[in-house]
């Protein structure tokens, strides 16, 4: 699989492995799911993996460094986060986690960007990970914490690159407005921006990837089937957007982006992850998957080869900018 080097000189292979399965989003996912998903990955040339204390609150870390723990460190990127520390909550431990994975409540999650708590949450990510460093942190939703985020948490994170107990350092988030704003406060490296630049979604377009383009800043697309609309040859009637019914309209324009697609023998997932990977900005796709039959799709669509009539008859309907055509 091709990569893409970092300003640091990172190798990101084309697609990543989202990871947030591995913590049992929304449903368990069993040991034998664990290791054929991983397994798969490195199989079809995926050597960037991405996880999360957030993900089943220590659960994915965990299982991600027992899967790697026999493969050349050498070989493999792996990214964690920092924002939500783990703390011991053996009073809800008979609770079930509310926020989506299907874990017991104890840890709980505290937001915290502090310095400490960053250097708590880094290192209780290498002892769950199984590693002695972690190749890029990110600074994980810091939406309602910005002001501490982007002063002591990024200050904090600066401080790690600088002793070598990780390699990169940025932010990963929702929203590309305040990606920006970190990129001209601060001396990032790498942002992982969700759902933001897609076939159907051009907020990074405006001010993110111009301004990472610019600094030399990598930009890792994340949810670039925006939930599900993007992920199927058309999208079904109850398709999500953002996680919520998406709106007919969406709907529509989807099904357009499709109509253009299949003149030419593409579906639209496959133009979903190629369209991304266009901008010089970007370095990584980075797709979730469980078992080996999604990580074997994924890969399967990154691979595909997408006619460049595809581009331009998408910007004659306006359906894309003309600058990505």
């Amino acid at each position: 699989m091709r990569t893409r080097a970092t300003r640091r000189g990172l190798e990101l292979t084309d697609l990543g492995l989202g990871t947030a399965q591995l913590g049992n989003l929304f449903r368990v996912t069993t040991d034998d799911e664990v290791h054929e998903t991983v397994a798969a990955a490195w199989d079809a040339g995926i050597r960037y993996f991405d996880t999360a204390p957030h993900y089943g609150v220590g659960l994915s870390e965990r299982r991600l460094g027992a899967e790697l723990a026999g493969r050349p460190r050498s070989e493999f990127v792996v990214s964690t986060k920092v924002g939500r520390l783990l703390v011991p909550s053996p009073e809800t431990a008979h609770e079930r986690d509310g926020q989506g994975f299907d874990v017991p409540a104890d840890p709980r999650r505290e937001w915290d960007f502090s310095r400490d708590g960053i250097l708590r949450s880094v290192e209780a990510s290498l002892e769950r990970l199984g590693l002695d460093r972690i190749d890029i942190l990110y600074l994980h939703d810091p939406d309602d914490h910005f002001t501490q985020a982007s002063t002591e948490g990024i200050g904090a994170l600066i401080e790690l690159r600088e002793q070598g107990v990780v390699t990169e350092v940025g932010a990963g988030m929702n929203h590309a407005a305040p990606l920006a704003e970190l990129i001209r406060r601060a001396d990032v490296d790498i942002v992982m921006c969700a759902g933001r630049f897609t076939l159907l979604d051009d907020e990074a377009l405006a001010d993110l990837l111009p301004l990472a383009a610019d600094r030399g800043v990598g930009v890792v697309a994340a949810a670039v089937y925006n939930s599900g609309l993007l992920s199927t040859p058309r999208p079904a009637p109850d398709a999500h957007f953002d996680y919520q019914p998406a709106p007919p309209e969406l709907i529509a324009r989807a099904n357009r982006v499709a109509d253009v697609c299949e003149r030419h023998g593409v579906t639209l997932p496959e133009a979903a992850i190629a369209y991304v990977l266009r901008h010089p900005a970007v370095v990584s796709v980075v797709l979730g998957a469980r078992g080996t039959a999604q990580v074997r799709s994924n890969a399967e669509r990154a691979a595909s080869p997408i006619p460049d009539a595809v581009w331009r008859d998408l910007a004659d309907v306006e359906l894309i900018p003309e600058a990505l055509a």
